[in-house]
């Protein structure tokens, strides 16, 4: 059996590592409304988001209606919204560079911690 150089293993790590543009990872305590914001360096990127809607202690605290999540692109144009959810994954190609936007909004009587992770991925192709 053949096994692959140490200088392979570190060019194969080197290129994946390079091909993530960037990882951004929040926990917060929403209220009723927050945005955040990021930077979409290429059109054609890949962003991954996920979110998660944490239980508190207190179960006179929990409220199953979960947030809502509205994603915009640097236009203002809608990409995609959730409504009512405890946690959610969602992958899209940003069709354009810029700022992209995402806005949590909870209607619950009650604050709310969230876990909110947006990963962009890069890859280049050559002929």
């Amino acid at each position: 059996m053949k096994t692959r150089s140490p200088e392979f293993a570190m060019v194969a790590t080197l290129a994946i590592l390079w091909s993530i543009r960037g990882v951004i990872g929040i926990r917060f305590v929403i209220d009723r409304e927050e945005c955040f914001s990021h930077n979409v360096d290429y059109d054609g990127d890949t962003i991954h988001l996920s979110f998660v809607v944490i239980k508190s202690e207190g179960s006179w605290h929990y409220a199953p209606d979960g947030v809502d999540l509205v994603v915009k692109g640097p236009s203002g144009n809608q990409i995609h919204d959730f409504r009512d959810k405890m946690s959610e994954k969602f992958e899209f190609v940003a069709h354009q560079s810029g700022i992209h936007r995402f806005c949590f909004t909870n209607k619950s009587p009650y604050h709310e911690t969230v876990d909110f992770d947006v990963h962009e991925a890069h890859f280049s192709y050559h002929d």
